[in-house]
């Protein structure tokens, strides 16, 4: 009996001992972590947090997860690492499952308080990125597009991709269409127009679940002109240039046919004095008187008058063929 009482104690003390370890573990004596939050792109999962500052050493962290059907806490190859950042699930079997996660801060025997995250399902919580534009393809009345989808395709997975385009004056007027090809053409265009899109990913996983992804940057394109229309427009071209060069070739010959008349026009004749132009027609009739100048005195001036070659209508008309000189010699010709 002392024997197996003995025993008894010695076993109670050693299963006494783990428990006091575990209870000083879980004490808290450092700082625990802030800003714990999961972050989930395209089904790239991973836990984040702030540095915990301690002075006299370096902290490490330990990251723990535990899922909804087996309350459990187990370790994710996140032991004592010094980043700030552990990633966990990243196969696709896991994207259903209902997880938590918490970590710890670590500085030799000292630790931290758990920091605890609410539950997150992958394929819930997961931000769809944007669909990649690798080529478009301008036509007069369409545009062709080729994307790619954000992650590679997985069984199980379906992309619908949500495209909508605008005329760049009227953005307030966007049409849509829905198409699961990754190579697909938006139809019936104006030409020479700037058309912009943007596309947005669906992901289809069954038939009650449906995830919408991030949209592109909005994207434009001019429209062309057609072959037909660019035809057309040549012909138009070269018809006027031809109507041109046959106003410009009558409007030359015009001018060539009627050039006397256009001179005529444009420079009228000097015309004389009408008393000269009546002695001009008639120089037999008397108007030498009308030619003189009677307020001065004759024998002041002396006038004489042209007629023509050879002609000496005023010779004739004085008697004898004299002349009156002024006291002054002078002369006054006209």
């Amino acid at each position: 009996m002392p024997w197996r009482a003995l025993l008894l104690f010695l076993i109670g003390i050693f299963l006494q001992g783990p428990a006091r370890a575990s209870g000083t573990e879980s004490s808290p004596d450092l700082p625990a972590p802030k800003n714990v939050a999961v972050y989930s792109s395209n089904f790239r999962n991973s836990l984040r947090w702030s540095p915990v500052k301690v002075d006299g050493g370096s902290v490490s962290y330990t990251v723990q997860l535990k899922t909804a059907a087996y309350n459990h806490w187990s370790e994710i190859n996140c032991t004592r690492i010094a980043q700030t950042e552990c990633s966990f699930l990243q196969s696709a079997k896991a994207r259903r499952w209902t997880v938590v996660l918490r970590v710890r801060a670590e500085m030799g025997p000292r630790t931290s308080a758990w920091v605890e995250t609410d539950p997150f399902v992958a394929e819930r919580n997961t931000t769809i990125g944007p669909p990649k534009v690798n080529s478009v393809i301008v036509s007069s009345d369409s545009l062709l597009i080729s994307v790619a989808p954000p992650f590679g395709p997985e069984a199980g997975y379906l992309f619908h991709y949500h495209v909508s385009y605008w005329e760049n004056t009227t953005i307030t007027t966007k049409k849509e269409i829905k198409t699961v090809d990754t190579l697909f053409k938006i139809k019936g265009l104006k030409q020479m127009t700037l058309y912009c899109f943007t596309i947005q990913v669906e992901l289809m996983a069954y038939l009650d679940f449906q995830l919408l992804g991030l949209q592109t940057v909005p994207e434009c394109y001019r429209t062309t002109i057609s072959e037909a229309a660019k035809a057309g427009y040549i012909v138009i071209i070269f018809l006027s240039i031809g109507l041109l060069l046959i106003f410009l070739i009558a409007g030359l010959f015009c001018l060539w046919r009627h050039q006397k008349a256009i001179k005529y026009l444009s420079k009228p004749p000097l015309r004389i004095p009408s008393h000269f132009e009546e002695y001009l027609r008639d120089p037999s009739m008397p108007h030498l008187e009308a030619l003189e100048n009677h307020d001065e005195d004759p024998e002041d001036s002396l006038t004489v008058v042209y007629t023509g070659e050879g002609s000496s209508a005023y010779g004739d008309m004085l008697d004898g063929n004299t002349c009156s000189r002024s006291s002054s010699s002078s002369r006054d010709v006209t």
